[in-house]
């Protein structure tokens, strides 16, 4: 898959951090594998009050941010976070989350969120909204 310039996908992820919040185990896993072999630098974090500190500590590119995490839900995150910046600005955030109602995706939304996954997703699907992030 080419991006804007020719670029591939590892190509244009190469060198971006990325960080990953996600209390399950195994999805926390999957993702990191995924983006560490798209040539990304990541860091994890498992619980609300972890991802702000990652996050003002490692200056992510993007962060994929669980919605329902312990200590601070995935929403309080993305306000604490996003704050007055808007849509488009760094860092970027990608909302995955188990919940299918349309109300916490306009919530998100009404926060900034740069992206919005309803799990199960695709991978593929992920990465594209990821790099479509850094790339613009």
């Amino acid at each position: 898959m080419n991006f804007p310039g020719g670029k591939t996908v590892a190509e244009a992820l190469e060198g971006k951090r990325i960080l990953v919040v996600e209390d399950d185990s195994e999805m926390l896993s999957a993702l990191q594998l995924l983006f560490e072999d798209l040539g990304a630098e990541v860091v994890t974090a498992v619980d609300g009050h972890a991802a702000i500190e990652f996050a003002t500590s490692s200056d992510p590119d993007v962060i994929v941010l669980d919605a329902m995490l312990p200590k601070r839900s995935g929403f309080l995150v993305l306000e604490k976070l996003k704050g007055n910046s808007k849509k488009g600005q760094k860092p970027f955030i990608v909302m995955i989350t188990g919940n299918e109602g349309k109300r916490h995706q306009i919530w998100a939304e009404s926060l900034g969120v740069d992206g919005y996954l309803t799990k199960p997703f695709r991978m593929e699907k992920l990465v594209t909204i990821v790099e479509s992030c850094i790339s613009n």
